[in-house]
């Protein structure tokens, strides 16, 4: 996803609305991936394509959400040291944005709804989810540090976290900005 007006991968397979390979975005088609649709279609599929990818990302912090709230009320929690406690905190917020902003889609659609925005529409929901699976990815990091290190030390919290973090940080960045780099390098040369 893109802050551009919610444009993005998808979006290459534009309509060649002028016979260069183009649609309304100014990015050219990649071969294969030309369809034939207006922009009102085409932002009717991506915010769809949006959405579906938000029903996973929100099942997986409202799961780690509630299981944050729950820990607080447990007996060991009491016991715990006090930068465990600041960083269960912190957890707790970042996984509170997370459901926010994964959520906030719903909103963004109920207020906008009718009003002939759906582009903005899907811009909003676009940036949303991308700042919201940024936080997703931090608390899923910070619970995993925070429960390692409650369990089994600090040596252990970051021996854990730290190739959990780089494993989030190449699938979930690395490789599709990779990909998209080398699809667009492939399409110069063509």
């Amino acid at each position: 996803m893109a802050a551009d007006g919610g444009r993005d991968d998808a979006d290459r397979d534009g309509a060649d609305r002028d016979g260069s390979g183009r649609h309304g975005s100014g990015r050219r088609g990649r071969v294969g991936y030309l369809r034939d649709e207006t922009d009102a279609a085409r932002l009717d599929r991506n915010y769809g394509e949006l959405l579906q990818e938000l029903r996973v990302a929100q099942t997986g912090v409202q799961i780690l959400f509630a299981f944050l709230l729950s820990i607080a009320f447990q007996q060991r929690f009491a016991q715990i040291e006090d930068y465990q406690r600041y960083l269960y905190l912190a957890t707790l917020a970042c996984a509170a944005c997370a459901a926010i902003l994964l959520i906030a889609p719903v909103a963004v659609h109920r207020v906008m709804f009718r009003q002939h925005l759906k582009d903005e529409v899907v811009a909003l929901t676009a940036r949303s989810a991308e700042i919201g699976l940024g936080f997703l990815g931090l608390s899923m990091m910070c619970a995993v540090f925070l429960i390692a290190d409650v369990v089994s030390g600090t040596a252990m919290a970051v021996a854990l976290t730290v190739p959990l973090s780089i494993i989030v940080l190449i699938a979930w960045y690395l490789m599709p900005s990779l990909r998209m780099r080398a699809a667009t390098e492939e399409e110069s040369r063509s």
